[in-house]
C-alpha cells in the first residue's frame, strides 16, 4: 500500500513538473514542447523550456519537498499535527537571515552567503524550539513560542523593508519575505542542493526513532531510542532543509502542515512512513500552486508564498479545530 502510494506520488511529481515546464504565459503547442524537451526544434523554445520554465518547476518541487519532509519530521518529534517550519518560525527566521545578508551586503556578497545565512537562521530557530521542547511540558506553549519567533523575525524583516536604501534592495528583500521561484536558475538550485540533501539524510536517519516516539517518550526510551540524538537529527535536518528551501524561494508557509496531513491516513499515522510521501506531496502542491500563480489573470504575478498562505491558512485552522473536537 505504502510503496504504491510513493510510486503514485512520484509519477504525479513527474507529471506536474512536466506540466509546469509546458505551461506558461506564452502558449506552446505539445509538438513544439516535446521537441524542445529533447533539445530539438526552435532555439527560442529550448531556451524557454530549459532556461526559464524547467528550473522554476524544479525549484518549486525541491522547496515543497523540503518543507513537506521537515513538517512531517517536526510533527513526529513534537507529536503535534500543527508543527511546521512556517508556523514555528523556522521559515521566517531563515528568510530573516537571508534578508540581513542582502541588506548589509548588497550586490557584493558571494552567491554562497545567502544560502548559508538562510540555513543559519533556520538552525537558530530550530535550536531554540528544541530547547523549549525539552523545558516546557505543553505542546501548546511550544507552538506559541514558535509563533512568537515567527512574529519577531517577521517584524525585523519588515523593519529592513522600511529601511531599504533603494528600490532594488527593496525588491530583493520582498522576494525573501513573500516567497517566489520566479527567475530561478539551475545554479540557484545547485547552491542549495548540498544543504537540502544533508537535511534529508538527517531526517531519514531519524525515521525509526520518530515511529517509536509516536508511542510516547517513555516507550521510545524503553525501545532503545536515543531521544537526544533524535532531537538533534530532526532539528539539524529540518533546519538544513528549510534553510535551503528559503535560500531558493524565500519564506513559504503551510506546505509543511498540508502535505503531511493529507498523507497521514494512508500511512497509518506513522511519522516515519510519512516523511517520503509528505516530501513528494509537498513538491507536487507547490508546483501546482506555482502553475496557478503563472496563469492567473492578475495585473502582476502573485508571490508564491502569498498563494501558499491563502491556501494553507484555512487548512491550518481546520486542522486545529478538528484536533480540538477530538480531544
Amino acid at each position: 500500500m505504502i510503496s504504491r502510494l510513493n510510486i503514485l506520488l512520484a509519477l504525479g511529481a513527474l507529471f506536474t513538473v512536466a506540466a509546469a515546464a509546458a505551461i506558461g504565459s506564452t502558449a506552446m503547442p505539445a509538438g513544439r514542447f516535446f521537441a524542445a524537451l529533447i533539445g530539438a526544434g526552435d532555439i527560442g523554445d529550448i531556451i524557454v523550456v530549459w532556461e526559464i520554465r524547467m528550473p522554476r518547476a524544479l525549484a518549486a518541487f525541491a522547496v515543497g519537498a523540503a518543507l513537506g519532509a521537515s513538517g512531517a519530521a517536526l510533527q513526529g518529534l513534537l507529536r503535534n499535527p500543527l508543527a511546521e517550519p512556517g508556523v514555528l518560525g523556522v521559515s521566517a527566521s531563515a528568510a530573516l537571515g537571508a534578508s540581513l545578508v542582502l541588506f548589509y551586503g548588497g550586490a557584493v556578497v558571494p552567491d554562497i552567503a545567502v544560502p548559508v545565512a538562510a540555513i543559519a537562521g533556520a538552525l537558530a530557530a530550530t535550536t531554540l524550539l528544541t530547547i523549549a521542547a525539552i523545558r516546557v511540558g505543553s505542546v501548546v506553549t511550544l507552538i506559541l513560542i514558535g509563533v512568537g519567533i515567527s512574529s519577531f523575525a517577521g517584524a525585523v524583516a519588515a523593519l529592513l523593508l522600511n529601511l531599504a536604501p533603494n528600490p532594488f534592495s527593496l525588491a530583493d528583500l520582498l522576494n525573501w519575505t513573500l516567497g517566489t521561484v520566479a527567475n530561478r536558475s539551475f545554479n540557484d538550485i545547485a547552491l542549495a542542493a548540498p544543504f537540502m540533501a544533508a537535511g534529508f539524510v538527517c531526517l531519514g536517519l531519524s525515521a525509526r526513532a520518530l515511529s517509536a516516539l509516536g508511542l510516547g517518550e517513555e516507550t521510545a526510551f524503553s525501545l532503545g531510542v536515543d531521544l537526544k540524538r533524535t532531537r538533534i537529527l530532526v532539528v539539524l535536518g529540518a533546519g538544513l532543509a528549510t534553510g535551503a528551501a528559503v535560500a531558493i524561494a524565500g519564506a513559504i508557509g503551510f506546505v509543511g502542515i498540508v502535505a503531511p496531513h493529507l498523507l497521514r491516513p494512508f500511512v497509518r499515522h506513522d511519522p516515519a512512513r510519512t516523511l517520503l510521501p509528505a516530501a513528494l506531496a509537498g513538491g507536487v502542491i507547490l508546483v501546482l500552486a506555482d502553475i496557478g500563480v503563472r496563469i492567473l489573470p492578475t495585473p502582476a504575478e502573485l508571490r508564491l508564498g502569498v498563494v501558499a498562505a491563502l491556501i494553507g491558512a484555512p487548512v491550518f485552522v481546520w486542522i486545529a479545530a478538528s484536533r480540538n473536537r477530538t480531544q
